[in-house]
């Protein structure tokens, strides 16, 4: 059992940290202040990124990605958790690991151009009435003369789909045994007939992310749009959304707490009160001290979840409860640093003059987006119940 990173894994950590301090950290008031990201600064960090082989790094070298494993892959997007979302989608891609199911002529047509960063996709499941319960969709497909399909319905806060080229849409294709729905997923090029884009929504935080409505009216869809096998999609899904919780929720919470939490002990270092340093206070020390507590113990549920993926189909079960579990623990984490952050910095942490306020916002909704923190707390009782000691015990 060795904990230590070996010297490939501290070089990509200090790369990736390179860069997000001098290409990306300087763009992040501008899109603050302006709530996007210019296209021409979009495009100089995606080529600077990818200069580096630092785009689509989850992706398998065989079709032009990184080919990093779940555990390195995390190791980066803690660092990811050190910048703004909108600036993290464009430099280092947002590429699913669902369209790794692309086969055929869909490996050219939404692969490859994805991890090439050629074309952007977002995955589009949540709808006005299926949230967290991604199988309450009421988006359907149904089958046409000749193979295709035929797209109605809709979605909503479906990130980054301003600038998408295309989408993984999940929808009800049928009925299935026990009365369940028959659930597929698609791809979905933006510009088809009858699909249109709604409006951003606005959002509390993740400024210059945008958050749209899409809308399917009677959208044709090839054969070929069907992504997988027709009834696979809501296993696909859950299985995309569970490396998306792990990785832009549990292990970007870690470095966005671990980024606060440096500006804290900075400030608490330098802010003087009374004749000493507020750090010297015990109440500011108590908020140091568990901060950090909490940090170390979400990036080490994060690295044993992303092991456990590593391994293969054999521990898939308890992956997803790992990752259940560091869901919860990490969001909530990065609640309380950012809380504690706003109280140590005082005024000046209310303050827009300082960032600390736009953590605050951008904290909020890591305990909501991708599965609430009260479903996954249901989701681990369930497992609790059913595997016992084995969920929480050594060798049972």
């Amino acid at each position: 059992m060795d904990f230590s990173l070996n010297d490939e894994q501290r070089l990509l950590i200090d790369t990736v940290r390179r860069f997000i301090e001098r290409e990306l950290a300087p763009l992040e008031d501008a899109v603050e202040a302006a709530g996007t990201l210019a296209p021409e600064a979009a495009r100089a960090i995606h080529d600077k990124s990818k200069a580096l082989g630092l785009y689509a790094m989850n992706i398998p070298e065989e079709h032009g990605g990184g080919g990093l494993s779940a555990v390195d892959t995390m190791l980066c997007e803690e660092q990811f958790g050190h910048t703004t979302d909108i600036l993290i989608r464009r430099a280092f891609g947002n590429v699913y690991e669902a369209l790794l199911a692309c086969s055929g002529a869909q490996v050219e047509r939404w692969l490859r151009p994805a991890v090439r960063g050629e074309r952007v996709c977002s995955i589009a499941i949540t709808e006005a009435g299926a949230g967290s319960d991604a199988a309450g969709i009421a988006t359907r497909a149904t089958p046409q003369a000749g193979g295709g399909w035929q797209l109605s319905g809709s979605k909503h806060f479906i990130s980054d789909g301003l600038v998408s080229d295309f989408f993984l849409v999940s929808a009800v294709t049928g009925e299935a045994e026990g009365g369940r729905k028959e659930i597929s997923l698609f791809l979905v090029d933006k510009g088809l007939p009858g699909f249109s884009i709604g409006r951003d929504q606005p959002m509390m935080g993740l400024r210059g992310t945008s958050h749209v409505e899409l809308w399917f009216d009677a959208v044709p869809l090839a054969p070929e749009c069907l992504l997988g096998e027709r009834g696979a999609g809501f296993r696909m899904a859950m299985d995309v959304l569970g490396r998306v919780r792990l990785a832009q929720v549990g292990a970007r919470a870690v470095g966005k707490a671990s980024h606060v939490l440096e500006k804290m002990v900075g400030y608490a270092q330098e802010r003087r009160q009374f004749g000493r340093a507020i750090g010297e206070f015990q109440m500011v020390q108590q908020m140091l001290a568990d901060s950090a507590i909490e940090i170390n113990a979400a990036r080490w549920m994060v690295l044993h979840a992303a092991w456990l993926l590593d391994q293969g189909a054999s521990h898939a079960a308890a992956a997803r409860d790992a990752i259940a579990m560091v869901k919860v623990h990490a969001a909530e984490t990065l609640g309380r640093v950012v809380d504690r952050a706003v109280q140590v910095f005082g005024g000046m942490g209310y303050c827009k003059d300082l960032p600390i306020e736009r953590y605050y916002r951008d904290a909020r909704i890591y305990r909501i987006f991708d599965g609430t923190s009260e479903i996954h707390r249901s989701v681990i009782a369930r497992s609790v119940l059913k595997r016992g000691a084995a969920l929480f015990d050594l060798q049972r």
